[in-house]
């Protein structure tokens, strides 16, 4: 099988988690590193033998680089995926996807325009408890599904940022709840402050489904050990997932069961989804539109941080 010649643009933290799935996929062949930083590109490329840009126009000219994944700053990753969209490239961008919705929506429309895949960093859905959770709600295993909550929180020191935590870590959630309810809501309610940090750093979001279902969504960069939690309620059962551990629970009215599952890297089984998606000529299972939903309500919410009041959503 012919592997897809790849690229990371974006060589901090999760650009090098990129690159070192990448480099080990079947699927994949890791060709070049791009960074800002001269320093950071060379050290990822000469770990994975690749080579080292710090101009992406420069890296995108290549022919033999087919896909690119962006893990650079939020601010940035419009720009950079719309240079790679140009020159003809499939993108996986890492969430936020964009700054705003306006950018958002114009990756989308080139992608659509240009016939290449795009898909959002939204990794939390290939969580094999995720997967579960999802199976349970479409059998009807825990009956009618009521609410969901998700907290997401941890200590974060001051750093040099460009968005607070609703479009940094909540947006997760928002996907999640988004995938799980299998519906966009309807209308959000939030409260945000920022305590320590430029931007905002804790969130309390709710949202609000057709049939009266609701999701409720707690972030922040402040609290003093990590806690990363799922619980969805249905009628007839509970399931918790504990991202930190991959635990999930069902709590049933008459036992409470811990199913076992063999842990998977889910950046790994993001990025071979996307790899195989373009050799099958497939829509991937989060697409750019998705990934434009997510960014509507996250705004939608620090929207309705910002004026105190609920903010209906376009159905």
């Amino acid at each position: 099988m012919k592997k897809i010649g790849v690229a990371v643009i974006g060589a901090g933290f999760w650009g090098r988690n990129h690159a070192r799935n990448l480099s080990g996929l079947s699927e994949t062949e890791l060709l070049a590193v791009c960074d800002i930083s001269l320093e950071r590109a060379k050290a990822v490329a000469e770990q994975f033998d690749i080579d080292a840009y710090t101009d992406s126009r420069k890296l995108l000219k290549r022919r033999d680089i087919e896909a690119v994944t962006i893990c650079t700053w939020s601010t940035k990753l419009a720009s950079e995926a719309l240079r790679a969209l140009k020159a003809g490239k499939h993108v996986l961008v890492e969430k936020p996807m964009a700054n705003t919705v306006r950018q958002a929506r114009k990756l989308v429309d080139l992608a659509q325009k240009k016939e290449r895949l795009l898909t959002v960093g939204f990794l939390m859905r290939f969580i094999p408890g995720v997967q579960r959770i999802k199976e349970s709600i479409d059998k009807g295993e825990i009956g009618t599904l009521v609410c969901a909550t998700a907290k997401r929180v941890s200590r974060w020191p001051e750093r040099i940022g460009d968005v607070g935590v609703v479009k940094d870590l909540a947006i997760h959630d928002i996907d999640i709840m988004r995938y799980l309810f299998n519906q966009d809501p309807i209308a959000v309610y939030a409260k945000t402050g920022a305590l320590k940090h430029k931007f905002e750093d804790y969130a309390q979001i709710m949202l609000t489904f057709k049939e009266g279902k609701t999701a409720f969504i707690e972030s922040n960069w402040l609290t003093p050990y990590k806690i990363r939690k799922l619980i969805v309620t249905g009628s007839e059962a509970i399931m918790n997932l504990d991202y930190l551990t991959q635990e999930v629970t069902v709590e049933t009215a008459h036992q409470t069961l811990t199913p076992r599952y063999e842990h998977i890297e889910e950046l790994k089984l993001e990025l071979q989804h996307f790899s195989n998606c373009i050799i099958n000529n497939k829509e991937p299972t989060i697409t750019g539109i998705d990934g434009l939903k997510a960014l509507q309500i996250a705004e939608a919410a620090l929207k309705s941080a910002g004026k105190c009041t609920i903010i209906k959503l376009n159905q």
